[in-house]
């Protein structure tokens, strides 16, 4: 007797829904792309718990009657395409028919629908058709799925947090707004307002309320074409990054597609104008005939098959390259205090009072005094300034920045071996770009970038292991977060306690940070904390750990000494006294070398002696 067997029909209704309904994203993703498909003007979602305990789905589209309603429920039944040849010019976002029965097979399912004239109500029960009969509703239809995975207890208990799918659903929402702006879209998680668009078809209005107000006043609209594509949207302005590529948003004739070539074409386009680590953020509309795409892949429909693939590459490299090119780019920002020069240790905001009040009074009328004994710490709460020379201050600056160091730093025991590094003698700059040192073994190139970067990564190693001073700002740094975000504040503020920031609601999509750590001011402080948030929430694990400190020492990066900078010879010796002083003085955070010696002897044999 023969092994092969036909699997039954919910036996493999179950075995498709692995593959299309992986979590409640899924089940939202699939019912309003079929609700899109009716024609709706609006549609409206609706969740509780993340999705996980109930899914309601309403639109007014077209509507079904009671006879298509029924048949909505059998594998590879749909009114999209009629046969073989109806796979190559396919004009809606659902196709397959297997939607519907894959998620009535792992959850109860409702549905109540109406085209105007004839009007019905049909009840599945995992894969089982419990209750159909007629039901007064208005036209369109209204979709609920409760218990998802309650019979399925092994996919069930891999779903992370209420919180957490709520997240995804409202960002897959998000693409559907902006690959549908005539749409009008509502997200209602737990009873409240998450997400919602007008439906006014204005791009830019769905921007701001995806990415907040920076995004869409930095936002550049283009559109362009060739023989094949056509693309319009928009592009945000370099000055506005995100530190992953999840707001590249690029849709293939109103699909939500991942495409890691295209994705890569638009980083290439901002190669130019953004620092290496940072993604732009974008929203391209890419129309095209339907016979050069696709979609018949994979279930979830989230990958495609495109003809001409490396046409539409060149086409958005070139085109939005020249639209950046020929848009200002300078960021407009507000005065604020000038950086700290290279070499100095960061200051924190006990200090910085003490001495912008003594900096102020030294350049109205510098006056020669004795010097003063310091005593910042047992000094009244009452601060008198006196009038002190340049010299001055800075000798006193030496020592209270000499006793943070201490506090820092503190000494090593006597009986700890020191680490050997090279006694180096400096002796110039080479093109602006190298520090020349004479060393016992012959001559040492430092790479003066690739040094700093090694000091600022262990200060702020060091730093992020003790309790910061913190630092009241005037005004609340307030950042665009989205609603989902607004409400795992609390689980936000858990999982970063260690940075000692913390998130504030602020409005329905916006948290605020009123104190930061004293050394977040060598930074971009509202573009960090916008990090902060971004890798929070595309964070794979159950705990958000921390960000790590090789990304705060990349994001650092560009305080350190860039190449074509003339040194004086005061500036190379701090260069080279600080490196000496670090953990780790032979290589910066990124693995590169800070410095590398030719050897004396290797030096006499090229001039044959």
């Amino acid at each position: 007797m023969g092994k092969i067997r036909q699997l039954d029909t919910q036996t493999a209704n179950m075995i498709a829904a692995g593959e299309v309904v992986e979590r409640p994203r899924g089940v939202v993703k699939e019912l309003v792309e079929n609700s899109i498909d009716a024609g709706a003007s609006r549609i409206t979602v609706l969740i509780e718990q993340g999705g996980i305990d109930r899914i309601t789905v309403e639109d007014n589209g077209s509507g079904m009657d009671s006879e298509d309603a029924s048949n909505a429920f059998l594998r590879h039944a749909t009114s999209k395409i009629r046969s073989q040849n109806d796979l190559w010019t396919i004009h809606t976002l659902g196709f397959r028919g297997e939607a519907l029965p894959s998620i009535a097979s792992v959850s109860k399912l409702t549905m109540i629908t109406s085209d105007g004239e004839d009007a019905s109500r049909v009840v599945v029960e995992y894969g089982t058709i419990t209750e159909k009969e007629p039901y007064p509703c208005d036209q369109g239809t209204s979709i609920t799925v409760e218990g998802l995975f309650y019979q399925t207890p092994a996919r069930l208990k891999h779903l992370r947090s209420g919180s957490y799918e709520a997240s995804l659903i409202q960002d897959v929402m998000g693409k559907f707004a902006l690959s549908h702006p005539e749409i009008a879209f509502t997200l209602v998680s737990d009873g409240r307002d998450a997400f919602r668009t007008s439906g006014q078809n204005d791009l830019l209005e769905v921007l701001y309320a995806v990415f907040g107000w920076q995004a869409a006043e930095n936002a550049i609209p283009v559109q362009f074409e060739d023989y094949d594509y056509t693309v319009t949207g928009y592009i945000v302005k370099p000055t506005v990054t995100r530190a992953n590529r999840n707001a590249i948003d690029l849709f293939l004739n109103g699909r939500m597609v991942r495409t890691g070539r295209l994705y890569s074409a638009v980083q290439e386009a901002y190669e130019d104008f953004i620092v290496k680590g940072r993604y732009p953020l974008c929203v391209l509309n890419i129309s095209m005939d339907p016979h050069l795409l696709d979609v018949n892949v994979h279930p979830s429909k989230w990958e495609v098959r495109l003809s001409k693939e490396r046409q539409l590459e060149y086409l958005i490299r070139d085109r939005l390259k020249d639209a950046l090119a020929g848009t200002l780019l300078v960021p407009e920002t507000s005065a604020r205090e000038a950086r700290a020069e290279y070499y100095e240790p960061m200051a924190f905001d006990t200090d910085r009072l003490i001495d912008e009040t003594r900096r102020k009074q030294a350049e109205k009328a510098p006056v020669t005094i004795p010097e003063p004994v310091l005593q910042v710490k047992e000094e009244p709460a009452v601060y008198a300034p006196e009038e002190k020379t340049i010299q001055q201050e800075i000798r006193e600056d030496t020592q209270i920045l000499e006793k943070i160091r201490e506090t820092i730093e503190p000494p090593k025991p006597k009986d700890t071996p020191m680490r050997a590094f090279p006694d180096m003698q400096v002796i110039g700059q080479l093109h602006e770009k190298f520090i020349l040192c004479a060393v016992p073994e012959g001559l040492a190139v430092i790479d003066q970038h690739a040094a700093q970067e090694r000091v600022h990564f262990e200060e702020y190693c060091r730093i992020l292991n003790q309790n910061p001073v913190m630092n009241d700002t005037l005004v609340p740094i307030v950042l665009h977060a989205g609603n989902d975000l607004v409400r795992r504040a609390d689980e936000l503020n858990e999982a970063v306690k260690d940075l000692h920031v913390v998130f504030e609601p602020f409005g329905t999509d916006t948290l605020a940070v009123r104190a930061v750590p004293s050394w977040l001011k060598e930074l971009e402080e509202e573009a960090f904390l916008q990090d902060v948030i971004e890798n929070f929430r595309s964070e794979t694990a159950s705990v958000y750990t921390r960000m790590e400190r090789k990304k705060i020492a990349t994001m650092a990066c560009h305080h350190s000494i860039r190449f074509n900078r003339s040194l004086t010879m005061e500036e190379m010796r701090e260069v080279v006294r600080q490196l000496s002083l670090c953990e780790n003085p032979y290589h910066c955070p990124h693995g590169r070398p800070t410095f590398v010696i030719l050897k004396e002897k290797e030096l006499v044999k090229e001039f044959l002696r």
